[in-house]
Parts: structure tokens; C-alpha cells; sequence
């Protein structure tokens, strides 16, 4: 943590720290001056001023009039390197990690908050499976048994001509041909483990700053304060205040461990499974025990991982430095060395074996969609029962949020690896179609991965009921606003194209607000028909095509359409995540939109799953707190932080992290911020009302600016003596209705973007600083801020 600042008498001296939010921007940009100079950090994330501003502590008067400008460029840790696009291909483990943070605000429910994070992990490690089992089923399954079984099919596949069984040489025999498949899905878990370990070792090993822990500084204060008889209001140290919340080494490491098992045990299952089952049908020459051995110690090192993942998350109170070596150096070590072992069983020879169908997975498809949807169920009722103890208003769907995110990255799991498995199996088969028996030279894919397709355009039918609505309310919003917006802006002779462009900004602006049911209906219409996909291709063995035989001649027509639609979107989906990223190696600004998708998603540590993108705050949080305490400390000056959209979120994280004695000689000032409009109402238990009001009084002033056409920021709704305390808004977009004398030209509408364009926040900002130097001198004289710690409106 960083030292906490002592209360020396100010100089005079005012800097503001910039922190630009979502998409990133130049420090060119944010300083308004194309000539800047790094002060601090290096080629990923940096501090810059204006190259005449460098020494700019040493001559305070001649920034009397406005502070000194800092920018803090993050946007290297997401967006800035074009391989990061290919990150999109990881989004079922992003969202997944996200239902973490979702759960419900619930103090003193220890118990239910530890079942909560324990199931989102287990959903988090079917992932895991899935992807991997999808790898096994495309290189194993559909080239290695399938393809390469069938003359008709290799002999058409240059590349399979070694594994065919035409060619009846030493790697012909199935056994062997599956070891050799093996090493398309054991290279995709090694890669996923190299991924995790690097992008931890560039960003998120970097460790906060030490110091005096947060709450030894808040008890120093208070012992201060009652010596000389100060009242001092109670400091709320939520969960992004503690020491080792943005450092938890010790959990991602662990998790990595078990996933990176869990994939090669997934990878060796596939491999003996096919051999043991062989020996034990037929009079093999290799003893029947060998398999079963082998597969008990599958399932003991199974039941390893699975405990492994069960064993407590977060040490969010101290930095989770640690590392439990025996689980990280003997579990992945382990589970490769069985994977080597099923390797040489299977590659015995048997002279009698022949690939016959497909292997059996199906089963494991269906155990693993049966698993998700009990995982999801049982989350459901924890989150459930954790808000109806504590429940706030503002909470999305009830605390069903996480619940209804991790049902949707078990649905984009399913349809990104169905959609592989399936155009897979549409590419070998040529002009055939796998699973119809039409000229199909293969037998294709599990017959679920059909079913789950085929669901796709009923749930989309089922969406635009809910879509319709909310385009129609819009619009009727829109119209209703009119009639407000001139009369807003006072116009005499109102220009009614511009009347509708502002109304039906703000209208739609308003949009995210519903953005959660929407959610909820489509997490739930996924659930329902995932169900019934399991239990149609449990009950009919066959693909909807071929189970609608004999029925009417829509229905028959309607299951063929759907399969058929259904197998082009997931397919055609996958390409479309795979241009996407080729695309950003070549374009700038492709680069930069797909960046922003991970702005939001990859706020938060890897506590569920670590093969998911890194956590930029890890990296960003530490480097801000720690500008903060030094520059504070060193020049005993004023400083304002002022973040724009997801840098605001980033700002409060930081001055959260500071002890309590220099939060309170530092000002926050907000814009476009979805502090309260997206985190405090998905994320409750980190940004809900406690959390905000507890910042509210801790941190000396406060100010938060919105506008109504943004769709992203919003107010901070907090409350005190009956009126907004911190919100000033919503602010006029455009500033002017017209043309004017001082504004010839058409004022744009800004939305989300260029809030510094206003005057109020030059007003703002100014206000924050002079509040901020009433505040020094009597620090400066041994008194401790009382009750005025708060900004007033």
C-alpha cells in the first residue's frame, strides 16, 4: 500500500491527474499539447505532462489560475498490441469471471458469499473441459477416427494420408492415430498456460507500492482525533480498499494449475478411454488392467483438481504473495505425465482394432451441459437467498446477475465450440451432410451440438418480442421528450429536426437501463431451450432432422430449417470472432473498437478463471495510488483526480486504496461516469450504496458531472440532507439549441465524450481545488478534518 501523506503546510502547488476511460487516448490529446514528456512509467502505462510544465512545483505562481495538468495513459494494457484482439476468442472465460464480482452485497453472510464464489469457479472449470473436449472432438474424433478411418474421406485429405487406414502403415492402426491427434488439443492447453503465465508476469505481478497498510493508518488517525477530541466520521474500508485486492498472485497461479491439469486429463480421458474400452470388449493383447489402472488415476487426479478449485479464493486482506508450490509444480506435471502414460497404452498394438461410427461423445457433452445448467440453478438460488437478506433496489434482476452471466458464457462456450466441431464436420465431408445420412461419408459431431444449434434461431425469434418493445417505447419517449427539451432551452422558434436528434439521443441514451432485462430474458430462454435440446438428443439419439421423420410436413420442414440456420450462425459466428482479430493485426482503429470490449470486461482480477484476459486495473490501480501518496507527500500540494467513463472507476479504486489521512487531501472529480449506473447496480457488493456513500465521506470533496444524452455515465445517487451531495446534472447537450453570438455554428451533441468542452468543469474543478486549500492550513496547525469532509453541492 502506499505511505500514508503526513499533513504538511501547502504550498500552494495543484495538480490534476487525468485518467481517460474507454477506447484509451494520447497524452497529446488529453493535454491538449502535441509537445509531452513521460514523467513517470514506462511503454505500457505512463504518467506525461506538457513538456513546460515538468518542473512546474518549483514555480506555483505561475499556476495560481488552474493546476497542473498530469495524463495517465492506460490504454496499452488493453488495446494498445494488435495480438490482443485474438483475446475474443477467450470471451467465455471474461464473462464467466465477471459473474464472480456480481454476487449480491451481503455482510456478515460469509458462509453463502464462499458457496457463491465456489460454484462460479466450478462453472468456470466446465469451461475449461468444454474447450478442450470441442479440440478432442474436432482433431480426434472427426479427423483421426472418423475421417481418417474411411478411405473415401482421406483419401480426399493429402495432410491425413500417413493415418489412413488405406495406407496401412505403422501410424494406421486407431490407437496410434489418436495419440497423434492428442497433440492439436495438448498444444491449445499449453498455449492457454503460457498465455496466463506471461500476461501475469507483464502486467499483473506488478506489486502495489508497501507502506503503512491501510488500517493501521485509519487506527493512527483515529487515535489522533480523540486525543484532541476531533470528531472523526467512520471510514468504510470496502473490498477494493483492501491491500491484496488488486494483487492475488497466489489464487490465479493455483487456478491455473488446476485448469492446465484439468485440460491434459481431458486430453488423456479422450485418448485411454477409446483404448480401454476396446480391451475390455475383445480378446486384446493388452491386459484389460493397464486401462483401468490408467483410468483410476485419471479420476484421482480429476478429483484433485476439483478440490483444488473448491479450496478458498481471495486473501483480499494482505498481499496474496504466497504460492502453494506443491499444488503449482506437481498438479500440471502430474496430469501430463498420465497424459504421456495413455499416450504409450494406446499406442500398443492391436492388429484387430477398427474405428468403427464416432467416439462416445456425446456422453460427455451432455454430462457437461447437464453440469452447467445444475451449476447456474444452484448459483441462482444462492444469489437469491444472499439479496433477500440484504436487499437494495438498485441491484439488477433482483441479484441474479451473476447467475444470468454465467449462464450466457456457458451458452457462448457451447456455441463457439459447436460451431467449430460443426464446420468441421461440414469441411470433411464434403458435399455430405454429417449426422443426415444423406451421402454423408462420416458420421459427424455429437448429435447435442446439433440440437444446441438448432435452438439458436428459436432463442432469436424469442428476442425480438422483448427488442420490438424497447424500440417502440423508445420512440414513443422520444416523442414525449420534445416538448421538454424546448422548453429547456427557452427556444421561441424551436427547429423541430433538432428537437427530435436531442430527444431521441437522450432517449436513447436511457436504453442501458434496460440492458439487464434483456439480459435476464435471454439467459433464461437459453436455459429453457438448452434443457430441452439435452433432453430431445438424450431421447431421439438423432440429429432434428432425422427425429421429425414421419411428423407433419411443417414441422419436419421447420426442424430441418432450424438445423440447418442454426449450424450456419454458430459456424459463421466463429469466423466472424476470427476475422475480427485478424483484421486488428492490419487496422488502427479495428484495433482500438475491439479493444474497448475489454476495457469493461477485464476490470476485474482473474478470480475464477485464469485463462481469461488479464486484469488491466492490477496494473493501473497501483500506478495511480501510488502518483497520488508521492506526489502529495513530496510537494504538500493540492491534487485532484479527474477520470472520464471507466477511467472514473478506475480513480475511485485508487482512492480507495489510499490511507485514510492522504484520501482526504485528495478530490474526485467524475464524468461520464459508470461508477453507479453499471457497477453499483451489477457489481453490488463493491460499488453499490455502502460502498459509494463510504467513499463519499471519506474523500475530502467529491463531484460528479452527467449529461442525459450519455449512455454510459450517469448519476452517483448519493443523498444527504435531502439533496444530491455530489451529482451535479444532467448538463446541457448540446450547450446551445441554436445558433447564437457566441455560438455561430451548430453545437454537436457530445454524449459520452469531451466533457473537459463545458464550462462547468473548469467550474468544477476550480471549486474542488479551493475547497481542497481550506482544508491544508489547519492540517498544517495538528487539527484533523471533522465533519466537513464533504462536498456540498
Amino acid at each position: 500500500m502506499p505511505p500514508a501523506t503526513q499533513p504538511p503546510n501547502s504550498t500552494g502547488a495543484a495538480l490534476e491527474l487525468l485518467v481517460h476511460g474507454v477506447g484509451g487516448a494520447t497524452p497529446q490529446a488529453m493535454l491538449r499539447d502535441p509537445r509531452t514528456t513521460r514523467v513517470t512509467g514506462d511503454a505500457t502505462a505512463a504518467i506525461y505532462r506538457r513538456t513546460e510544465d515538468i518542473a512546474a512545483e518549483h514555480d506555483p505562481e505561475r499556476h495560481r489560475d488552474e493546476p497542473v495538468a498530469e495524463a495517465y495513459c492506460w490504454s496499452n494494457l488493453t488495446s494498445g498490441n494488435g495480438s490482443r484482439a485474438l483475446w475474443l476468442l477467450l470471451l467465455p472465460f471474461m464473462v464467466v469471471n465477471l459473474a464472480h464480482w456480481m454476487r449480491p452485497s451481503a455482510p456478515g453472510r460469509t458462509r453463502a458469499i464462499r458457496l457463491y464464489g465456489l460454484l462460479v469457479r466450478l462453472v468456470a472449470l466446465s469451461l475449461t473441459v468444454l474447450l478442450t473436449a470441442a479440440a478432442c472432438e474436432v482433431a480426434l474424433d472427426l479427423a483421426a477416427w472418423q475421417c481418417a478411418g474411411q478411405p473415401e474421406c482421406s483419401g480426399q485429405r493429402s495432410w491425413l494420408g500417413f493415418l489412413s487406414t488405406a495406407q496401412g502403415g505403422w501410424w494406421s492402426q486407431p490407437g496410434r492415430r489418436l495419440v497423434v491427434a492428442a497433440l492439436v488439443p495438448t498444444a491449445l492447453v499449453g498455449l492457454l498456460w503460457y498465455l496466463s503465465n506471461r500476461t501475469w508476469s507483464a502486467y499483473e505481478s506488478q506489486r502495489p507500492l508497501s507502506g503503512a497498510e491501510p488500517e493501521q493508518a485509519e487506527a493512527d488517525a483515529a487515535e489522533e482525533a480523540a486525543s484532541t477530541g476531533a470528531v472523526v466520521p467512520p471510514v468504510v474500508r470496502p473490498a477494493l480498499g483492501r491491500p491484496g485486492f488488486w494483487f492475488g498472485r497466489r489464487l490465479v497461479a493455483r487456478l491455473r494449475a488446476a485448469h492446465t491439469a484439468a485440460g491434459f486429463l481431458t486430453v488423456a480421458a479422450a485418448v485411454g478411454g477409446a483404448a480401454a474400452r476396446h480391451d475390455r470388449a475383445t480378446d486384446s493383447p493388452v491386459p484389460g488392467i493397464l486401462g483401468g489402472l490408467l483410468e483410476g488415476a485419471l479420476v484421482a487426479c480429476g478429483l484433485v483438481v476439483v478440490l483444488v478449485v473448491c479450496r478458498r479464493g481471495r486473501s483480499e486482506r494482505r498481499l496474496d504473495n504466497s504460492l502453494d508450490r506443491a499444488v503449482i509444480t506437481f498438479l500440471p506435471g502430474a496430469a501430463l505425465a498420465l497424459l504421456f502414460l495413455t499416450a504409450v497404452y494406446a499406442s500398443w498394438s492391436r492388429p484387430g482394432w477398427v474405428a468403427d461410427g464416432a467416439l462416445p461423445g456425446e456422453v460427455t457433452f451432455r454430462v457437461l451441459a447437464i453440469g452447467q445448467g445444475v451449476l447456474v440453478v444452484a448459483l441462482a438460488a444462492v444469489a437469491l437467498s444472499l439479496y433477500t437478506r440484504n436487499p437494495e433496489p438498485r441491484t439488477i434482476l433482483y441479484g441474479l446477475g451473476g447467475p444470468a452471466v454465467a449462464m450466457l458464457a456457458c451458452a457462448l462456450g457451447g456455441v463457439m465450440t459447436g460451431g467449430v466441431a460443426q464446420r468441421v464436420a461440414d469441411w470433411l465431408d464434403g458435399s455430405g451432410t454429417p449426422g443426415m445420412g444423406r451421402g454423408s461419408v462420416i458420421e459427424g459431431p455429437p448429435v447435442l451440438l446439433s440440437w444446441q444449434a438448432s435452438v439458436i434461431p428459436v432463442l432469436l425469434l424469442l428476442l425480438l418480442v422483448p427488442v420490438l418493445t424497447l424500440i417502440v417505447r423508445t420512440a414513443r419517449s422520444a416523442r414525449r421528450m420534445g416538448p421538454a427539451v424546448e422548453e429547456e432551452y427557452g427556444e421561441k422558434r424551436p427547429d423541430p429536426e433538432r428537437t427530435r436528434r436531442i430527444a431521441r439521443t437522450r432517449a436513447t441514451a436511457a436504453l442501458t437501463d434496460s440492458a439487464p432485462w434483456l439480459l435476464g430474458a435471454l439467459s433464461g430462454a437459453t436455459l429453457l431451450l438448452g434443457a430441452g435440446a439435452v433432453a430431445a438428443s438424450w431421447a431421439t439419439g438423432q440429429v432434428p432432422g432425422l427425429a421429425t421423420d414421419g411428423a407433419a410436413p411443417v414441422v419436419e420442414s421447420l426442424a430441418e430449417a432450424a438445423q440447418s440456420t442454426g449450424s450456419w450462425m454458430v459456424g459463421v459466428g466463429f469466423i466472424l470472432f476470427v476475422t475480427w482479430g485478424r483484421r486488428a493485426y492490419r487496422d488502427v482503429s479495428a484495433r482500438r473498437t475491439i479493444g474497448i470490449l475489454w476495457d469493461v470486461g477485464t476490470f476485474w482480477p482473474r478470480a475464477a478463471h485464469p485463462f481469461a484476459p488479464p486484469c488491466y486495473a492490477e496494473r493501473a490501480v497501483p500506478d495511480l495510488s501510488s502518483r497520488m501518496s508521492a506526489w502529495t507527500g513530496r510537494t504538500r500540494g493540492r491534487l485532484v483526480i479527474s477520470g472520464h467513463s471507466q477511467g472514473s472507476v478506475l480513480a475511485a479504486s485508487a482512492v480507495w486504496q489510499l490511507p485514510d489521512a492522504t484520501r482526504r487531501r485528495v478530490a474526485l472529480l467524475t464524468h461520464g461516469s459508470p461508477i453507479e449506473r453499471l457497477y453499483g447496480r451489477w457489481f453490488p457488493a463493491y460499488f453499490g450504496p455502502v460502498a459509494l456513500e463510504g467513499l463519499h465521506r471519506s474523500v475530502h470533496c467529491w463531484r460528479n458531472l452527467w449529461r442525459a444524452t450519455d449512455p454510459i455515465g450517469g448519476p452517483v445517487r448519493i443523498e444527504e440532507g435531502g439533496r444530491h451531495e455530489v451529482d451535479r446534472g444532467p448538463l446541457k447537450d448540446p450547450l446551445v439549441y441554436g445558433r447564437t453570438p457566441e455560438h455561430p455554428l451548430p453545437e454537436p451533441i457530445l454524449g459520452h465524450s469531451d466533457y473537459q468542452a463545458d464550462p462547468v468543469f473548469a467550474e468544477e474543478r476550480a471549486a474542488l481545488l479551493e475547497r481542497l486549500d481550506a482544508i491544508l492550513p489547519r492540517q498544517a496547525d495538528g487539527e484533523v478534518q471533522g465533519s466537513s469532509g464533504r462536498s456540498s453541492g
